[in-house]
């Protein structure tokens, strides 16, 4: 992977976008790659930032990775506002292109979905966009996936959605669908840009995880 900026965003929240994120860092790293995975704006506790970095191996500060926190387990926006706070998109531009000089490879984890709102009048498109970064779009591979992605990419700026990689989490219990999705999905886009990581279990131990050849085989393929 050269020096990129890769945007990972989800069809909606509770699809896997902090797993896919510290994995693929921690697999980058291993290789010798300077990355560094950030998940600038988040609400709720802050678990899913501290994954992010130890995924990152100490490269960065929590608050480094995580530059605005609000405590309310809601959408961002909302719960900015609870703490009468607000986020601007020139300020979560200026953190990420400041890392983008410091690592050759900046993984960006979004709140929410593709379409939830971040702060003031931006949203995970809006930072996709301004940084001219690769989508990567998570999603649970079962019945619905197919709507969810193209609803997705269509939402996408057109550039950023011909570019833009999809990754199916495996559920727990698969469905009917599971098997399939797949091979419908690649009538509507390149199979190429299609991915697939098995189930990993709930909570995630990123040693015991890349040690799957499955998992690895993804990342590779990802990282390309």
């Amino acid at each position: 992977m050269k020096r990129t900026t890769v945007f990972i965003t989800g069809t909606d929240t509770g699809v896997g976008k902090t797993v896919l994120t510290a994995l693929l860092t921690r697999h980058l790293r291993e290789r010798g790659i300077n990355a560094v995975a950030l998940k600038p704006v988040c609400s709720g506790d802050r678990a899913d930032a501290r994954a992010l970095h130890t995924a990152s191996a100490g490269a960065l500060t929590l608050d480094e990775i995580n530059p605005w926190h609000f405590r309310a387990p809601v959408a961002p926006l909302l719960a900015a506002r609870r703490e009468s706070r607000r986020v601007a998109l020139a300020d979560v531009l200026a953190h990420v292109r400041t890392m983008q000089k410091r690592f050759d490879v900046v993984l960006v984890e979004g709140a929410g979905g593709l379409l939830s709102p971040l702060g003031g009048n931006f949203d995970s498109r809006d930072l996709i966009a301004a940084l001219r970064a690769t989508p990567m779009v998570v999603c649970p591979n079962r019945l619905g996936v197919v709507n969810q992605v193209l609803l997705t990419l269509a939402a996408l700026p057109r550039s950023a959605s011909r570019r833009a990689r999809v990754v199916l989490m495996s559920p727990v219990k698969p469905d009917a669908s599971t098997s399939t999705n797949v091979s419908l999905l690649a009538e509507f886009l390149d199979a190429k840009r299609i991915y697939c990581l098995p189930w990993l279990g709930g909570r995630i131990d990123p040693e015991k995880v890349l040690k799957d050849s499955h998992v690895r085989r993804a990342l590779r393929a990802l990282a390309k």
